[in-house]
């Protein structure tokens, strides 16, 4: 345990940055590239398409319905522990899914056990990671996230090549295998005691704490209608295409645009996250509010050149809102409430991600095009932006005071005093 009156701003949070860089691409890298053994399950195992779905979208929801708990595990544990067995779960998933002769054996393996091990990964080395920074903790969380989409590019074709070489058993046993990595990502986590801890108490106290703070709620409300529209262009973008008269080839290469563009945003955002002086909900609120506004647009665009032009811009927009969506939360909870905190975040959010697609979908197939999928999608995000508004210190336009728990520290030796050193005295 490293003792730390205030956040260093740096020191070994540089290598929390490349623990969460990786776990964040063999989470979310693989979540996304998945879809290549979908085929493979449906030949194997001779089930309907819809059937099959149901893998992904379990593991998607233990992942960030399980949040809190490995949040409260680390409050109490510290991440360290939490992180690495989380990774022994995620590689035991993918090694019994290898052996699976039913499709509810990769529901319980890769669904629920290796959802469980990503609950206990991604949001405690999150969290750790914004302990360790204060003033450039969006451009830390802007780098670390970008291994998602990093990771997006090499994954999907290393898992055909494996699928090629090995058949669908053999390439689980290997994704099992590079999942283990996870435990090595774990141990880099060095847990940090920073001089507030003693007063936000146990997981418990946090939580009663956190649903009783209305700026907390209010944010949580604006992730959530935020996630609901967000997804859209991912999920439905290449058949709104194929609509217009696109073939599959150009419709798939615009969402590997939309992929650069987005790595380009998340890095631009996290720096000026931390160079614009104010709150950082203000520029969350700017990448909200022109990320609703582009997928309203996308139904008026039909030339490939606005088309694409529109893709750019949402890459750019959506990767820049993450990075400072995760910054906006140390701000309005301090750091010794970050663990729990975004584990309810997480969790609640989730709601919305699960639902936006399924609505989309819906709207589809009552109007039998995308206008009102991509409109409706654009709206949610500008309600989200609306409720942004109404957090503290929004219209204060001069540089807030800082709180004790965002103080930085030039002198990274600098150690909390222990009991038995005078604290009290002092």
């Amino acid at each position: 345990m490293a003792y730390r009156a205030e956040a260093p701003d740096g020191g070994w949070g540089w290598m929390v940055v490349l623990s969460a860089f990786f776990q964040s691409a063999l989470v979310f890298g693989v979540l996304r590239s998945f879809g290549v053994f979908f085929v493979e399950f449906v030949t194997a195992f001779e089930e309907p398409a819809a059937r099959v779905s149901w893998i992904a979208s379990i593991g998607i929801a233990v992942q960030q319905f399980g949040s809190p708990v490995g949040s409260a595990l680390s409050t109490k544990f510290g991440p360290r522990p939490v992180v690495m067995t989380g990774g022994i779960l995620a590689a035991l998933g993918m090694l019994l899914a290898s052996f699976a002769t039913s499709l509810t054996h990769l529901y319980l393996s890769i669904g629920l056990l290796s959802g469980s091990g990503w609950a206990l990964t991604f949001t405690p080395t999150l969290a750790c990671m914004s302990r360790y920074f204060s003033r450039r903790r969006s451009l830390a969380i802007g780098l670390a996230l970008t291994g998602v989409g990093l990771s997006s590019f090499a994954f999907a074709p290393l898992f055909q090549w494996l699928l090629n070489h090995y058949a669908w058993r053999g390439a689980l046993l290997l994704v099992s295998a590079l999942s283990l990595h996870l435990v090595a990502c774990g141990a880099l986590l060095r847990p940090l005691s920073l001089a507030e801890d003693p007063v936000v108490g146990g997981p418990g106290a946090q939580i009663t704490s956190l649903l009783r703070h209305g700026p907390f709620l209010r944010y949580t409300v604006a992730l959530t209608l935020i996630n609901t529209g967000y997804f859209i262009p991912y999920v439905h973008l290449v058949a709104h295409l194929r609509d217009l008269g696109w073939d599959p080839l150009p419709s798939s290469f615009l969402l590997s645009v939309a992929a650069i563009s987005d790595l380009v945003g998340r890095v631009a955002s996290g720096w000026l996250g931390d160079a614009v002086p104010g709150p950082v909900a203000r520029l969350l609120m700017l990448w909200t509010t022109l990320t609703g506004v582009i997928l309203a647009l996308y139904p008026v665009a039909e030339t490939p050149t606005g088309l694409v032009a529109l893709t750019v811009a949402y890459g750019f927009t959506s990767g820049a809102l993450t990075p400072v969506a995760f910054s906006v939360l140390p701000e309005l909870v301090g750091t010794g409430k970050i663990y729990c905190g975004l584990g309810l975040v997480q969790m609640v959010e989730s709601i919305g991600g699960l639902l936006g697609a399924p609505l989309s979908g819906y709207l589809r197939d009552v109007t039998s095009n995308y206008t009102a999928s991509f409109v409706v999608a654009g709206a949610f995000l500008l309600a989200g932006s609306g409720v942004l508004i109404t957090l503290p210190h929004f219209f204060c336009f001069s540089a807030p005071a800082s709180k004790p728990q965002d103080l930085v520290t030039e002198a990274l030796d600098t150690k909390v005093p222990l009991p038995e050193e005078g604290l009290g005295e002092d």
